[in-house]
């Protein structure tokens, strides 16, 4: 999870679920089968932290937003508490308004990530992971595999994916962020999906038909 290394911050007294995340939670909660609730706990979280993000422009989960997901979902706190601290993609604190996620991992690595983390250092200013900018738009996260090492090195902003990156495309990005501008993601080398750099060489002539 995102963690950061400046000031103290205040949990909100209260937290209940918004029109659209009840329905949202409605629908996750219906995928699974009475007396089984409990499994919707991982979607469940994204939605508290896409409400704080709309309602704060802060992605993040408080306490109070657990315990109402444990009230809706009838489990333990705890249990929540557990799974909110465990996996990196939640954030129990305050972040900037973007989420910059650099792996390191050995193909990212190869690849150029330092090199990235360092781009990711020199436009934001920040110096450590887990901080958040001085202008409040940035948090820097390490994480581990992100599961596109073909596409290596990985930026992740937030929820989408930023492939073949190097110092300048950062810039370029974080710039064009700054700007208010989302670029769309994928790799920003121009390859085709996850094709060889320079276009596929095999299986160059299927087609396939309209759908019905």
């Amino acid at each position: 999870m995102a963690e950061s290394n400046g000031p103290a911050f205040e949990q909100p007294a209260s937290f209940a679920f918004d029109a659209d995340s009840e329905a949202e939670l409605a629908k996750i909660i219906a995928k699974y089968p009475e007396g089984r609730q409990a499994s919707a706990v991982i979607p469940g979280l994204y939605v508290a932290q896409r409400q704080m993000k709309r309602q704060t422009g802060s992605a993040w989960v408080p306490v109070k937003a657990m315990d109402a997901l444990a009230a809706r979902l009838q489990m333990a706190p705890i249990r929540v508490y557990e799974v909110a601290t465990f996996y990196f993609m939640f954030n129990t604190r305050p972040i900037g308004k973007y989420h910059l996620q650099v792996c390191t991992t050995t193909p990212c690595w190869l690849r150029g990530s330092d090199a990235v983390t360092e781009a990711c250092r020199k436009e934001t200013g920040i110096q450590g992971w887990g901080e958040t900018s001085a202008d409040g738009l940035f948090t820097m996260t390490e994480v581990e595999c992100l599961g596109a090492c073909v596409n290596a090195p990985i930026l992740q902003v937030d929820d989408d994916y930023y492939e073949d990156m190097d110092a300048q495309k950062v810039a370029d990005l974080l710039a064009a962020l700054r700007r208010g501008e989302r670029p769309p993601p994928g790799s920003m080398a121009g390859r085709q999906t996850s094709a060889p750099a320079g276009g596929p060489t095999t299986l160059t002539t299927l087609r396939f038909a309209p759908e019905a």
